[in-house]
């Protein structure tokens, strides 16, 4: 799993754990859900984090959906679900590791 490097140049609002936009957790960092697409804080402004290629999550059984537990996040045309440090999406009948 790939991040890239992409600048948000116009992104003049701070994250926070109290902005109102949902953190996920992401590695050794914390993404915010906001208006579809994860930003990330690095060297003084925000990044657009987004993973590349596919990493289908093997053997995950559950079903994620509306009462699954698991907090929903928008992302692009889907929902992701955070789970133990990272998102999931469905895909082709499996779930991608974001």
């Amino acid at each position: 799993m790939t991040t890239l490097h992409l600048e948000h140049s116009a992104h003049t609002h701070t994250h926070g754990p109290d902005c109102g936009h949902a953190p996920v957790p992401h590695g050794d960092h914390v993404d915010y859900a906001h208006d579809g697409h994860l930003h990330r804080e690095h060297g003084g402004h925000w990044d657009e984090c987004e993973p590349g290629g596919h990493v289908a999550h093997q053997e995950h059984a559950h079903q994620h959906g509306q009462d699954c537990g698991h907090e929903s996040v928008l992302h692009g045309d889907h929902v992701d679900y955070v789970h133990d440090g990272h998102r999931h999406a469905q895909h082709n009948g499996h779930w991608d590791d974001h």
